[in-house]
């Protein structure tokens, strides 16, 4: 047998051996405590994503069906899938009322975030299209918003490039994540209008501001030192909105942002919870990207990636909620 043979052969008799080991543990725990896996997790840590995250894993890794599909079903199914669990378990409901309780906001969270990834990905998969009406309506919605009292001169215009498309039909411009980009976009305009407005300004400024003379003779010295090395952003701000629902639809789809939402949505996450965390990235990212000074736009992809790699660093704590004015522990009992 080769190498790679013997390799292989090694690394499978050492899965099903830890997997021996942990059964064999779970069996010892069970008998010494009196409380079967899902309760110890349930007794054994505080509301959030570290608590939903065990029993996720927990009934995933089960042998048992019932247990493996828990995940997955209708919300409207949870209550009566912790009644078979309960009774799987031999858990008394009447004496351990708290279980149900818990197992009920856990399993809220996890089918929560599966129909949320559901939902985000129809959005993102629905091209933006200029005959329908409601697509049309929230552009020209957004536009509103950000250029209070400035009249749209045509619906093909170059004023469209003011908000940062890159052309004069921004349609062109959401193939990449359809209709969310323009959702999140709208979103933010209009819930974090007076943030929303800011960036935008900021986001026009030219990469390099020279003071002239006739400039130094009407402000003071201090005035003129600010103007002459204040950072200035020049970026597209539109495009940076896709891009930022881009990086914001990576962490939903690959699990990372579980560690956020189930620290800050006590039941299920909704779509209203992505767009918030969209809101406070979007906030976020204007600050590093002033903090990483880049000489121009062409250094966006190495400060996107940059900024990407934080936000997962952050994410790897189970206690991180990235909004903590919405954190979920704050109306949570320990159950």
């Amino acid at each position: 047998m080769s190498e790679a043979g013997d390799k292989m052969v090694v690394q499978v008799w050492f899965y099903f051996y830890c997997v021996c080991v942990w059964r064999f543990l779970k069996f010892i725990l069970r008998k010494l405590t009196g409380r079967c896996e899902l309760q110890r997790i349930c007794y054994n840590n505080k509301p959030g994503a570290g608590r939903s995250l065990k029993i996720e894993t927990s009934l995933k890794a089960s042998k048992n069906k019932l247990l493996q599909t828990a995940v997955t079903v209708h919300p409207d199914a949870i209550e009566k899938t912790i009644e078979d669990i309960m009774a799987l378990k031999n858990v008394n409901v009447d004496t351990n009322p708290q279980l149900s309780v818990s197992l009920q906001a856990c399993l809220l969270q996890i089918v929560g975030y599966r129909n949320l990834t559901l939902e985000v990905e129809r959005l993102r998969r629905e091209a933006y299209d200029a005959d329908n009406n409601q697509h049309e309506e929230m552009l020209h919605q957004l536009w509103k918003l950000l250029k209070p009292g400035v009249p749209l001169e045509a619906r093909i215009s170059k004023q469209w490039c003011e908000i940062g498309f890159q052309g004069d039909d921004p349609k062109t411009d959401f193939r990449g994540m359809g209709l969310l980009g323009l959702c999140n976009l709208v979103y933010f305009a209009e819930k974090e209008n007076a943030s929303a407005l800011q960036i935008l300004s900021d986001s026009l400024q030219p990469k390099s501001r020279d003071v002239g003379k006739d400039d130094f003779s009407k402000t003071s010295k201090l005035e003129w030192e600010m103007k002459k090395f204040d950072k200035s952003i020049g970026y597209s701000f539109a495009i940076v909105g896709i891009n930022i629902t881009d990086l914001a639809y990576n962490l939903l789809i690959s699990g990372a942002l579980k560690t956020h939402l189930y620290n800050v949505a006590p039941e299920s996450p909704t779509l209203h919870h992505f767009q918030q965390t969209f809101c406070f990235l979007m906030q976020e990212f204007h600050k590093f990207w002033i903090e990483e000074d880049p000489l121009d736009i062409m250094e966006f992809n190495r400060v996107r990636t940059k900024f990407y790699k934080r936000i997962l660093k952050q994410l790897q704590n189970t206690d991180m909620a990235l909004c903590p004015h919405f954190a979920a522990s704050e109306g949570l009992v320990n159950l």
